[in-house]
């Protein structure tokens, strides 16, 4: 879950983040700051992974109050001032948008925030048996959320991509080497160049072909290694 707080004067600023925001898994507001000085007393007695922060704020200015931090969270600067961009990351800050920003590119950041993290803080991954790990999926420009657990496999069909789910099929614009980036490590199997399984959802092998449920993937001949090293 990354614990997230909004700094920004203008509400409406507020309400795009949040319902940006919203939109994604595992994220949770922890506080709506108005100005950067109440965003100080809640950082003294709590702690967040990502702060949306604005710059031309009253009382204090946006990268005068990150000064003021010794061991700042994750930023994401928002604003409509693009001039103050190089000494924003000067400040390491994650990435810089300016408003009005679409979802893509604040999902852009998100993702960069929450991956440097992971790298700055690893740590074991126990899974519940009841939580259920989700990816959004851009398709026919809408986002669809599916369970990671009921994805088939990957076809590749030019430039794009067919996820072939237990329910359903979703075409999205992208590179399937790309695309499997975005799961969990070793949860899919490159058995093609335009083919990539569900290790947990293959039903046999035979030969040159792979069978998952009523579905058959081929297997092409340089990627026989990587078949032969899942049987062993």
């Amino acid at each position: 879950m990354t614990k997230y707080l909004i700094i920004d004067d203008e509400p409406i600023a507020h309400n795009i983040i949040k319902g940006y925001c919203d939109l994604l898994p595992d994220m949770q507001l922890m506080k709506n700051c108005y100005d950067a000085i109440e965003a100080l007393g809640y950082l003294q007695e709590n702690k967040v992974d990502l702060i949306f922060l604005d710059l031309n704020m009253p009382k204090l200015k946006g990268f005068d109050f990150l000064k003021t931090l010794s061991n700042p969270p994750k930023v994401i600067v928002t604003t409509a001032y693009q001039e103050f961009a190089l000494e924003g990351y000067e400040l390491n800050i994650v990435d810089y948008l300016l408003k009005p920003f679409s979802f893509e590119r604040f999902l852009k950041a998100v993702h960069k925030a929450i991956n440097i993290q992971d790298k700055l803080e690893p740590r074991s991954v126990i899974k519940d048996e009841n939580t259920t790990e989700t990816i959004f999926l851009r398709s026919n420009k809408k986002y669809i959320q599916v369970e990671i657990k009921d994805i088939l496999f990957l076809e590749s069909a030019g430039n794009y991509v067919k996820v072939i789910t237990t329910e359903a099929t979703i075409t999205v614009r992208d590179k399937i080497s790309d695309l499997l980036n975005k799961f969990p490590a070793d949860a899919f199997l490159k058995v093609h160049k335009s083919f990539a399984v569900a290790k947990n959802h293959i039903r046999s092998i035979e030969g040159n072909r792979i069978f998952i449920q009523d579905h058959e993937v081929p297997i092409g001949k340089m990627y026989k290694a990587g078949i032969n090293h899942l049987l062993t």
